[in-house]
């Protein structure tokens, strides 16, 4: 008979207790196998016994943080996805999150729905390879379509940049920044700032300079 393959596990690893249970409780319901831990440093000592699975940590965490516990997960469980969860106003640490290894990111505060298709697609990256291909395409093209000062809101943007340091940067007003942060949402079709950044992490283009002023 053929080895079955073990259930996936998720590891929840947050120290607010309130969040970690309920997000416990909304994977079981989904049908999802789930191990919660109250710190990285918890979830660190059962971490030789783990093959497999996918991770979801909060970012600010006391101790050991969620990007301290990234590192470590890259350096010896490099194949184990990792999704982080950030606080409003933390696309900064999003960022280096996904510069680090992390497969997506969430911002409080999220949708059920959304979260069940991240661990979906975190446990499935090696199907949606074909997928990831096509929307890597697609996200190319909306780039493409952004003038130069639309392109440098949008840098400023994924770097975590709020609207008054990016008109500051570009010499233009904060409005200006307005109006063209809602060009950039609509020709990339993101319905959220988070969208913007998985995007961006997607094309690669985070960490590039600006283009020249139009």
């Amino acid at each position: 008979m053929p080895t079955m393959q073990p259930e996936p596990i998720i590891y929840v690893i947050d120290d607010d207790d309130a969040v970690r249970q309920s997000l416990e409780f909304l994977l079981k319901t989904a049908g999802i196998t789930v191990r919660g831990f109250e710190s990285a440093k918890a979830f660190l000592e059962v971490l030789p016994q783990i093959n497999s699975g996918c991770v979801i940590t909060d970012v600010r965490m006391p101790e050991i943080t969620g990007i301290d516990l990234l590192r470590r997960l890259k350096d010896t469980h490099p194949a184990l996805p990792v999704i982080v969860i950030t606080g409003h106003g933390d696309i900064s640490l999003a960022v280096e999150a996904m510069k680090i290894g992390a497969v997506d990111f969430l911002e409080k505060p999220f949708d059920d729905d959304q979260l069940i298709a991240a661990v979906r697609s975190a446990l499935n990256r090696d199907a949606n390879a074909v997928k990831r291909q096509a929307e890597l395409d697609n996200v190319s093209e909306k780039l493409a379509a952004l003038s130069n000062r639309e392109r440098q809101v949008l840098d400023g943007l994924v770097a975590g940049n709020a609207n008054k340091t990016i008109a500051f940067d570009l010499g233009i007003s904060p409005r200006t920044v307005e109006i063209y942060r809602a060009n950039v949402m609509t020709k990339m079709a993101a319905n959220s700032l988070s969208d913007l950044v998985r995007m961006a992490m997607m094309a690669d283009i985070l960490g590039e300079p600006g283009k020249a002023k139009a």
